[in-house]
């Protein structure tokens, strides 16, 4: 399952870069790519996964490392 999501205030390309790596290695995520210019994180879920578990994962991931940023489904 393909999910597309803005990310608010993300500051750096570094932060993304961060999210984009740390994100692919939580269970449940097949891939993962955050775009720094258009502010995009796309997941591709595990078929089978708890979307909702994975989520709260992958937002816990974000907020870690970028304290102000929010997910917004797209």
């Amino acid at each position: 399952m393909k999910k597309i999501y803005k990310l608010t205030d993300l500051c750096c390309a570094n932060c993304a870069a961060e999210i984009e790596r740390d994100v692919q290695k939580a269970k449940g995520i097949c891939a993962a790519s955050v775009n720094f210019i258009t502010q995009k994180m796309t997941l591709e879920i595990e078929e089978g996964a708890d979307v909702a578990e994975v989520l709260k994962r992958v937002a816990k991931i974000v907020r870690r490392v970028e304290p102000d940023c929010d997910m917004i489904e797209a």
